[in-house]
C-alpha cells in the first residue's frame, strides 16, 4: 500500500522511533517494518541509485549508506528507543521491534559485516536478514533465494523486492568463529596485517576483552566470524587481485559482467588452468599448512590431503564462486563409505572441499560436478610453521587478504569453530537446506551420481562471546537495554 506523498505503510517506520518527537496518530502497525543498508561501493553505480529510491519510497531515516553510517550504531540506537517506548506503554513500537527486518543491499563481504554486527549486539528479539545482490558473486544472496544478478534500481523493481522481504521465511544458519593468531612483527609495523586490509568481520585482539587468554605477550589474536566460507589458496589470491585492481580503479568496475569477465582473466594470467607448470608445489596447502578436524567433539585428528591441492574451501552454504556449490550432492552409497551427511546450513558442520586448479573448478559447471570432498567437521584448526614462502592469501565471505606466514620458528595458527546461529530471510527458491526441513530429507541425493573425479584420502580415525565487529556497542546480558543513551 502507498501512503502519503508515495511512501510505502507497510515498511514505514515513522519518524518518533527513529529521531523522536511526538508520537502520530496511527492507526496500524506496519505489516513488514524494515531497516535498509545500503553498500554504495557496490554494484558500480547501482548502490547510489538505490539509496535514492528506497528514500523515495520509505523514511529516509529508515535507510542508511554504509559508506557514512556504522550499522552498529544504528542498530544500538534503534534499539535503545523501542525498548524505552515498550516500557512505556507503547504498542506499536512493539509491535515493531517484533516484526523488523534488516536488508543488506551489497555484497557478500556487506552480508557478512551485518550478520557478525547483529550476533554481536546480542539484541533482543534480533532481526532477521534479506540480502539485496549488489556485489560480484552474490553467493549468500544465491543460497537464500535472492538471487545473483545485480537487481533493477527503479521504484517497481524495489517494491517488488520489498514485498519479496514482506513474505520471506527465517531460516537459522550456523555462524562460524575465526581465530588467528601469529606473532607480533619486531621491526616497521606493529600490526601483522595491515588493518585496512582486513575483512570488515575479522578484527584486531585490542577490540576485545582484555581478559582473554588468548591475549599472549608478543603475538597478536584477531578474531570474527563468517557464515559461507573460509578459503585459501588459488581462489583466495585471484579474489586479492581483483580487490586491489578494484580499488586503484574502481571506474573500470561497474559492471557485473565486466567485474566476473576480470576474474576469468586474472585466473588464466596468473597461471592457474597450468597450476602444476606455473607454480612451485610449495604453495600448495600440503606444503603451506598442517590441517587438523574436529569430527568428533573435543577431539582433533590431523587431515591428509593430496599434495596436488592448491585451493581449499570450508563451506558452510552451498553457494561458491557465483553460486556453483562445491561439495554437489553424495549418492547414498558415497555418504555411507566415507561417513558423510548430507549438507544442511545448520547442523553445525563445515563441508570441506579441495581443488588443483583452475580447470578442476570449472568442473562445478557441470550437472553434477564438486571439487574433492575432503571432511566434514565441527572444527578446523590450521598451522602453519616456517617454510618456503613467507605469505599466502585468504578469504572469508567474498573478503581477502594476504597473510604473512612464519620467517622464523613460530606458528601462525587459524582455528575455526562453531558459534551458535543466525536468522536470514528465504524465498521459495532457495538452494540452503535445513536438518529440520521436511522436504529436505537425507534421502534427496539416492539417485544423485557422484562424477569420477572425487579422490580418496585416508583420515585419521577466554571468552569467545562475539566476533568483535560491534564490541563498543554490545549490549551486556542481563542488562536494561532501555537505561542505555
Amino acid at each position: 500500500m502507498v501512503g502519503d506523498r508515495g511512501k510505502l505503510k507497510e515498511f514505514y517506520i515513522p519518524n518518533y522511533i527513529l529521531v523522536g518527537g511526538a508520537m502520530p496518530k496511527i492507526k496500524f502497525a506496519p505489516a513488514c517494518p524494515v531497516i535498509v543498508f545500503v553498500n554504495t561501493r557496490s554494484g558500480g553505480q547501482l548502490g547510489g541509485e538505490l539509496l535514492l529510491t528506497y528514500r523515495a519510497l520509505l523514511n529516509e531515516h529508515q535507510v542508511f549508506d554504509l559508506g557514512e553510517t556504522a550499522p552498529e550504531k544504528v542498530l544500538h540506537k534503534l534499539y535503545v528507543a523501542l525498548e524505552t517506548l515498550k516500557g512505556s506503554g507503547d504498542v506499536l513500537a512493539a509491535d515493531i521491534q517484533k516484526r523488523l527486518r534488516i536488508i543488506a543491499a551489497g555484497g557478500d563481504g556487506t552480508a557478512g559485516w551485518l550478520l557478525s554486527v547483529v550476533s554481536d549486539l546480542k539484541l533482543p528479539n534480533p532481526p532477521p536478514i534479506a540480502t539485496m545482490p549488489l556485489g560480484t558473486g552474490n553467493n549468500v544472496h544465491f543460497a537464500f533465494g535472492w538471487g545473483k544478478k545485480n537487481p533493477g534500481t527503479d521504484r517497481q523493481s524495489v517494491q517488488y523486492f520489498l514485498n519479496q522481504v514482506k513474505t520471506a521465511k527465517e531460516m537459522q544458519i550456523d555462524s562460524w568463529h575465526i581465530i588467528m593468531r601469529m606473532r607480533t612483527r619486531k621491526e616497521g609495523s606493529c600490526d601483522p596485517i595491515a588493518p585496512l586490509e582486513l575483512p570488515h568481520s575479522l578484527h584486531a585482539f585490542h577490540q576485545v576483552s582484555k581478559t582473554d587468554t588468548l591475549n599472549v605477550e608478543g603475538f597478536q589474536t584477531f578474531r570474527g566470524g563468517f557464515w559461507n566460507y573460509f578459503s585459501m589458496g588459488m581462489d583466495a589470491q585471484i579474489s586479492y587481485d581483483f580487490h586491489a585492481q578494484r580499488k586503484l580503479h574502481a571506474e573500470k568496475f561497474n559492471n557485473q559482467l565486466i567485474n566476473q569477465s576480470t576474474y576469468f582473466k586474472l585466473g588464466c594470467t596468473q597461471g592457474w588452468f597450468f597450476a602444476s607448470l606455473m607454480h612451485p608445489s610449495s604453495r600448495n596447502i600440503a606444503h603451506l599448512t598442517k590441517i587438523k578436524i574436529m569430527k568428533r567433539q573435543g577431539h582433533w585428528e590431523e587431515l591428509h590431503i593430496s599434495p596436488s591441492i592448491r585451493s581449499i574451501v570450508c563451506l558452510n552454504l552451498p553457494s561458491f564462486s557465483g553460486g556453483l556449490d562445491p561439495w554437489g550432492k553424495p549418492n547414498r552409497k558415497k555418504l555411507r563409505y566415507r561417513d558423510l551427511t548430507p549438507p544442511y546450513v545448520d547442523d553445525g558442520l563445515l563441508e570441506i572441499v579441495g581443488f588443483r586448479d583452475a580447470w578442476h573448478g570449472l568442473a562445478l559447471l557441470a550437472p553434477k560436478g564438486h571439487g574433492t570432498r575432503l571432511a566434514q567437521a565441527h572444527g578446523v584448526r590450521f598451522e602453519f610453521c616456517k617454510g618456503a614462502v613467507d605469505h599466502t592469501f585468504m578469504r572469508i565471505d567474498g573478503e581477502p587478504w594476504k597473510q604473512p606466514l612464519p620467517v622464523d620458528n613460530d606458528t601462525v595458527v587459524v582455528e575455526i569453530s562453531h558459534f551458535g546461529q543466525v536468522s536470514m530471510l528465504a524465498t521459495p527458491s532457495k538452494r540452503s537446506k535445513s536438518i529440520s526441513d521436511p522436504v529436505s530429507p537425507a534421502t534427496s541425493h539416492d539417485d544423485d551420481d557422484d562424477s569420477s573425479n572425487e579422490e580418496e584420502y585416508p583420515e585419521d580415525s577466554g571468552e569467545r562471546k562475539k566476533f568483535g565487529a560491534s564490541d563498543t556497542f554490545k549490549i551486556p546480558d542481563r542488562i536494561d537495554i532501555a537505561r542505555f543513551s
